[in-house]
């Protein structure tokens, strides 16, 4: 028998609506939730930028050590959703962070401040953050040696940021809450995502491929957030596409299509990126471990990225706003969480989760295959070596790349089965600490009903439906959409299927724990689900480390910012022409300081400032007589882009030993005509003192016809 979903009551009349409304607001914070019991839920957005260092800071996805920020063409930002059950009291937050990854540090940290704000209303339990998984975000923020090996260090200060953007970004959600109701929509989206890997996935079962259309997941799912006084305040979705439609030759900070998908909806509905309270519109990771943006395109080429970027962003932002205006079903039922932490290094797994192992298996030590090394060919190539080498294979053959040795214990490899190793992670132990994490999380939000598997891999797109469809068996019919929302609370590389593993291609050999890594996801979501739809607690499992104390090599910051004596820092060392054509590009560069010095987080490196004249009248003596003298003086009047719009690029080159040079560029297509200026932004650090100031430039006003 099913269990029976338990529906919302009625709404009351309007005018008592109003009251409740409005004594929300009130004492929302602390509020007795049964006051509020005619509303659906209680329900609060916020952002806030998590940018980091826009020069000279590895950047986290490619894995490429020259690839190292040089300037900023999208912001980063984190977007949190805030949702309370008014008959319950339980409340859920989901963080959409753009990121590439947000490794185990950043939720404990997250979390930690949470708790010191708010005692226990917010935990690791009921929080989940998310990211995009954009490749165009500086990095150097895991508490693991392994993901930051490529930026050479460790930089606790872009850590900080962060978990500070992101605790801001639901302590704005909190604050927004209000009573107020949550809309559901699905569609399906075409051509926005190819899989990179057909040969895999035509490793897995004809009849399971045969009830599937596509062979990635093309259906978008969409919540729209807006409160009982008919205030919209931001809409969330979750579909599957990597961010990687800029290679890994582009070294401007980005969040890349779903970035620019977020950046058209938010532009749309004005969004405010400086209030405190303000339109909120996520585009989350879904199953998008083997989706491509890039097939048709082939790999990125440095050229037209930017363009393809565009396009594939577009795709998203078009079918989420159609999504958004047709929702009319509205999510209904209680709010409710389960989390537990599971050591998948050497987890047992059950019979019944494994169709070709009666007797059950067993997951492995962190281990990367040899076709790892070959990057995902149509969004990141590495080596020039090719997908799918499988055991056994005489990794002594690559000693001149990686000449690094390594013992293995006794039935590593036979546990890895088809995957030869080329680093096993786990057996890696500086400080006695793995170079990734073993102990992960396992965590279900659930909305009514609607359900968000929060999985802290990349998953497969045939991975992704098999580990839905448990946790949807598991609920029991008290859910109508599930979602998987990838890369959540920590990363611990890819997951696929036991079948596309035997395949040995990129996502096979970065199945971190073995070919039965998918099957004890599996079994650590049935148990969650069983015991959410139960109604029972769940076994919070083992408490993974916490190493933030244990980091041993920093990134290397600013030493000290110097300029030519003839110049100030902000003066222009070669200024915009003095008229451009709609379509053009203005551009000046100024001398400047380090972007390290400031991250200007909330603020910009940049304005264009559009103009307008002030008539300026004074009295002057000539001979006997005084006459009044009067000229037209530029004034600002109004900015019409900063560094979070795609039409701007803020660029920083070093120039000799200390000298930074900062081009910005601007975009004219679109603009109006009239007379404009470029405004620079920095801060600069002293030698002698490590102080740290602000300075400003601004170029000659130019005319655009």
């Amino acid at each position: 028998m099913k269990r029976q979903h338990q529906k919302g009551t009625l709404p009351l009349y309007l005018h008592v609506r109003f009251i409740a409304a409005a004594f929300a607001i009130l004492v929302m914070a602390a509020c007795p939730f049964t006051a509020f019991a005619q509303s659906d839920f209680l329900i609060g957005t916020g952002i806030y930028d998590i940018t980091g260092p826009a020069a000279e800071e590895g950047m986290m996805g490619y894995s490429m050590p020259d690839q190292k920020t040089e300037g900023i063409m999208l912001r980063l930002r984190s977007r949190a959703f805030v949702v309370a059950d008014p008959a319950t009291g339980k409340r859920v937050a989901f963080v959409c962070a753009e990121a590439g990854v947000l490794p185990q540090g950043v939720k404990q940290a997250v979390v930690k401040k949470l708790l010191a704000a708010y005692g226990g209303l917010y935990t690791d339990a009921n929080v989940a953050l998310s990211a995009t998984h954009t490749h165009s975000g500086p990095g150097a923020i895991s508490h693991y040696a392994m993901y930051n090996l490529s930026m050479l260090g460790y930089d606790e200060k872009h850590f900080n940021t962060v978990v500070d953007g992101i605790f801001r970004s639901i302590v704005r959600a909190h604050n927004n809450l209000a009573p107020g109701s949550i809309y559901i929509n699905t569609g399906e989206l075409d051509n926005c995502g190819w899989n990179r890997s057909p040969g895999a996935y035509a490793n897995d079962p004809a009849r399971e491929r045969a009830g599937y259309d596509a062979n990635t997941d093309r259906r978008m799912t969409l919540l729209k957030f807006v409160t009982d006084a008919g205030e919209q305040i931001g809409t969330i979705n979750w579909f599957a596409v990597h961010p990687t439609s800029l290679g890994n030759t582009n070294k401007l900070i980005s969040g890349d299509n779903k970035g620019y998908a977020s950046y058209l909806f938010e532009r749309a509905k004005g969004t405010n990126y400086a209030a405190g309270r303000t339109f909120v519109a996520a585009f989350a990771e879904n199953n998008a471990g083997d989706v491509s943006p890039n097939i048709y395109w082939g790999y990125p080429n440095g050229i037209d990225d930017f363009n393809h970027m565009k396009i594939i962003g577009t795709r998203q932002y078009d079918k989420a706003a159609d999504l958004y205006n047709s929702a009319t079903r509205r999510v209904t039922g209680h709010v409710d969480y389960r989390h537990m932490y599971v050591d998948f290094s050497n987890t047992s797994i059950d019979a019944r989760f494994i169709q070709d192992q009666p007797d059950g298996a067993v997951t492995c030590s962190a281990a990367i295959g040899v076709s790892m090394l070959a990057g995902s060919t149509e969004d990141g190539k590495g080596i020039d070596i090719p997908e799918g080498i499988t055991y056994p294979y005489d990794i002594s053959i690559l000693g001149q790349v990686f000449p690094w040795g390594f013992t293995l214990l006794p039935g590593d490899q036979e546990c890895q089965a088809e995957k030869p190793i080329i680093l096993p992670m786990g057996r890696i132990r500086p400080q006695g600490i793995p170079l990734t994490p073993e102990v992960l999380p396992v965590q279900i939000l659930r909305i009514g009903d609607f359900a968000i598997i929060a999985q802290p891999t990349e998953i497969t797109t045939m991975a992704g439906r098999r580990l839905r469809q448990t946790v949807t068996d598991a609920l029991d019919g008290t859910v109508d959409n599930v979602v998987i929302a990838a890369l959540s609370n920590a990363y611990a590389g890819y997951v696929a299927t036991r079948e596309e593993y035997a395949t040995q291609n990129y996502e096979g050999a970065s199945t971190h724990f073995g070919p039965y890594t998918l099957n004890a996801f599996q079994q650590s979501f049935d148990t969650i689900a069983t015991a959410m739809a139960d109604g029972t607690a769940a076994d919070s499992g083992p408490t993974p480390r916490d190493i933030a104390d244990n980091q041993l090599i920093p990134v290397i910051g600013v030493v000290f910012d110097d300029k030519p004596l003839d110049v100030n820092f902000g003066s222009v060392s070669a200024d915009v022409r003095t008229f451009y054509n709609r379509g053009e590009t203005a551009e000046a560069v100024f001398w400047g300081g380090h972007p390290k010095n400031d991250y200007r987080i909330q603020g910009t490196f940049l304005a264009i400032e559009k103009m307008t004249t002030h008539k300026v009248c004074h009295q002057e003596k000539v001979g006997c007589d005084t006459i009044t003298v009067c000229e037209d003086v530029p004034v600002v009047e109004k900015v019409v882009a900063r560094d979070w719009d795609p039409q701007t690029r803020y660029h920083w080159e070093r120039y000799g030993v200390a000298y930074s040079k900062i081009r910005i560029s601007w975009d004219t297509g679109g603009a109006e005509p009239g007379q404009y200026r470029i405004h620079h932004y920095g801060n600069w650090k002293s030698g002698w003192t490590g102080e740290i100031k602000p300075y400003e430039g601004v170029s000659s006003v130019f005319t655009l016809y």
